[in-house]
Parts: C-alpha cells; sequence; structure tokens
C-alpha cells in the first residue's frame, strides 16, 4: 500500500518536542504512573505487582474488556478488540474496504480516517461543518453525499478539531440513512466522556447498530496517550473477526503493562473525567476571556465537547505562517488548517493541558510585537 504523508504527524513530529508550549495538543494533561497506580485495589494492586512481561490474550486482557463493557449498554466481551489506537482505524479499514467502494467522512478530521481509504482506491466524499456561530454539521448534507455504491460512512464526534457535536437525533438519523442504505458505520468515539453538558454526551454508535464499528481508547478522554491502548467494538461478529485475522499481521498483541494500567483507570474513569473537565472548564474561561479582548483578531465560538477548538484568524497573514513564525519567536506550536487540508485561516488551539495560560500569554505576547 501506499499511503500519503500524516501531515499532522509530520508536523508534530518538527515541533512538539522542540517547543516549550504546546498549544494545539488534542489529549488532556497526561497522568503520572504514580497517579495510576495510586488507584489500584488490591485485585488491580495483586496483578501490577506480579505482572509477567510475556505475550497477552490477542483481543485483550479478560478483566480489561470487562471494564471496557461497563462504557456500553450492549455491547459484550466477545464483541472488543484492543488494540493501540491508529492501529484501530487502519485495521478496521483495511477489513471494511475494496478497491472502488464509496466512504464519506466527516472533515476536516485525523487523516487516518479518510487517507487509508483513498490509499486503498476508494472514493472519498467529505462532510464539512458550516462555521455559523460555533460549527455545526448538518445530517441533511450527509445525506445529499450518500451514492449507490456508498459502502462506509465515518463519523467522529465529538469532533476533532472543531470541538463540535450533534444531538443523539441527528445520531439516530444517520444510523437510519446507514440501514436503509445497507451501509456500514465507523464511528471515531476517542473524545466521547468530555462533554462539558452530560446531556450532549452521544451513545456509543456500536450499541445503536449492528454494523457499525466505534473506536475509543485511553489517549484523550482517560489522559494516557503513552499507554497506547484502545478498542474497536462491534455487534458484528463477522467484522471482529476479520479485525482479529487481520491483527495477526500487525501488533499481534498488546503490552501487558499498558493492559493492567488500563483496568486500574476504568475502575477509576469518573474521577479521571471530573479531573480532565475541570482543567479543560477552567482553560476554557480563560480561552473566552482571551478571544473577547481579541476579537478584532481572532474568531471565536465556544465549542462543546473536547479538548480542542477550531477559532479562525482574522488577518492578511496566512495562518500557516503564523504558525511558523510562532513557534521560532515564541517556540509555541498552534496547528494550522492547512495541515488538515481544509481551506481558510483556521487553527487548532488545545487548552486540557496545566500550562495553557503559560502558553496563551506568549502568543499574547507574539500579537503585541508589531
Amino acid at each position: 500500500m501506499k499511503i500519503r504523508p500524516f501531515e499532522l504527524e509530520r508536523y508534530f513530529a518538527k515541533y512538539e518536542f522542540t517547543s516549550k508550549y504546546l498549544l494545539s495538543s488534542s489529549d488532556c494533561e497526561s497522568l503520572s504512573l504514580n497517579e495510576v497506580l495510586q488507584m489500584t485495589d488490591a485485585e488491580t494492586h495483586y496483578l501490577w505487582e506480579n505482572l509477567k512481561l510475556g505475550y497477552t490474550e490477542s483481543t485483550g486482557h479478560p478483566k480489561l474488556k470487562e471494564e471496557i463493557v461497563r462504557l456500553h449498554t450492549s455491547i459484550s466481551p466477545g464483541e472488543i478488540n484492543v488494540l493501540v489506537p491508529e492501529e484501530g482505524i487502519f485495521v478496521a479499514m483495511n477489513c471494511l474496504l475494496e478497491k472502488s467502494d464509496h466512504v464519506i467522512s466527516t472533515f476536516p478530521g485525523y487523516q487516518s480516517l479518510f487517507e487509508i481509504a483513498h490509499s486503498l482506491g476508494c472514493e472519498v466524499s467529505k462532510w464539512t461543518p458550516e462555521n455559523n456561530n460555533g460549527w455545526q454539521f448538518d445530517v441533511e448534507k450527509l445525506k445529499a453525499l450518500v451514492q449507490k455504491n456508498t459502502k462506509l460512512i465515518v463519523i467522529n464526534f465529538p469532533h476533532n478539531p472543531t470541538g463540535a457535536t450533534i444531538s443523539e437525533k441527528d445520531l439516530l438519523e444517520i444510523i437510519a440513512l446507514c440501514r436503509q442504505n445497507n451501509i456500514l458505520l465507523f464511528s471515531d468515539e476517542m473524545y466521547r466522556f468530555l462533554e462539558y453538558n452530560p446531556n450532549d454526551r452521544l451513545p456509543s454508535a456500536s450499541d445503536l447498530y449492528e454494523n457499525a464499528v466505534s473506536l475509543s481508547g485511553l489517549s484523550k478522554s482517560f489522559a494516557l496517550p503513552g499507554l497506547r491502548i484502545g478498542w474497536l467494538t462491534s455487534k458484528n461478529k463477522k467484522l471482529m473477526q476479520e479485525f482479529a485475522l487481520f491483527k495477526d499481521y500487525t501488533t499481534i498483541c498488546n503490552n501487558a503493562p499498558g493492559e493492567i494500567l488500563s483496568i486500574i483507570a476504568l475502575q477509576n474513569k469518573e474521577k479521571i473525567f471530573s479531573r480532565n473537565l475541570k482543567i479543560i472548564s477552567e482553560n476554557l474561561e480563560t480561552l473566552n476571556s482571551f478571544f473577547k479582548k481579541y476579537n478584532s483578531l481572532f474568531e471565536w465560538e465556544t465549542p462543546k465537547a473536547g479538548p480542542i477548538a477550531f477559532p479562525e484568524l482574522k488577518s492578511e497573514i496566512g495562518i500557516q505562517q503564523f504558525c511558523l513564525d510562532l513557534a521560532e519567536q515564541k517556540s509555541v506550536m498552534l496547528l494550522p488548517s492547512s495541515v488538515y487540508g481544509f481551506p481558510g485561516n483556521y487553527f487548532r488551539i488545545g487548552f486540557a493541558r496545566k500550562n495553557m495560560k503559560e502558553a496563551l500569554e506568549k502568543l499574547e505576547e507574539f500579537i503585541l510585537m508589531d
């Protein structure tokens, strides 16, 4: 397979570990190993202290799958495959799609969600939102993109990078559309549980539709990207078997320490979500004040969920040059919309890190330099 470079990851590779301040991170302030281990009970403490670094069960530790089940309403342990989050996208797309299939994907977005389909020879249509008092995805526009050969619809809510989401009614409409047209649904739910209002939280698509595949994991909502633990869920047993067979050619199985730490995190999910949402809430207050102060330079609407948003720079300066100059002069990394291949002067800003205020001060210094 020949695949285009992953532009976002190439950008991060250049600036993530050389910039002092990261103002575009899509994950929450990472938990330390010590913080996670302090959450153990007698059982998980024993599992950790007696862990042998051997091979693990290919689809995931049974105890880990039991905890994942608790995030769902109707998924069983046999309908879960634990893997690396990015691997989940790669495995699923290779199993779900064939050359000449038509795919619809939310856009802008995480490049894997549509680029793997493109590399397989699929035709890809992009479901883009409108920025009208905040980013909004119109389900009627999605319906208009459906073709006779549409095989898969890919959604991502809460959405990266806009922070938008849809209503449960909209999700049910999408599922009805898929059923009516015999379309598979892939739902990237990595930011689920970071809704500011719990009433905005969507059910997992894999709980609602027998031909849906949901992707989730610990990188975003759980603040544990370094564990590299995610999972696919689906009631479609044939698809789950295909995923398991394909995984034999990727990682085969998961890392043993990561699985035990994941069990601990999942058992303490409410504590972790509360901690992350507190950081997000406090940082959003700061951002709202900042963008109100500089409303002549930036177009900003508070997102509905997640640790990121997609504001606009109102300037003749191109956003890519703005971000490059900011990194060079103030060692602050912002992500330009050009990395997503999305037109306009938009940029991704992240606000789930504890040093966001310091980074924002550097951004303010930069825009006041002239």
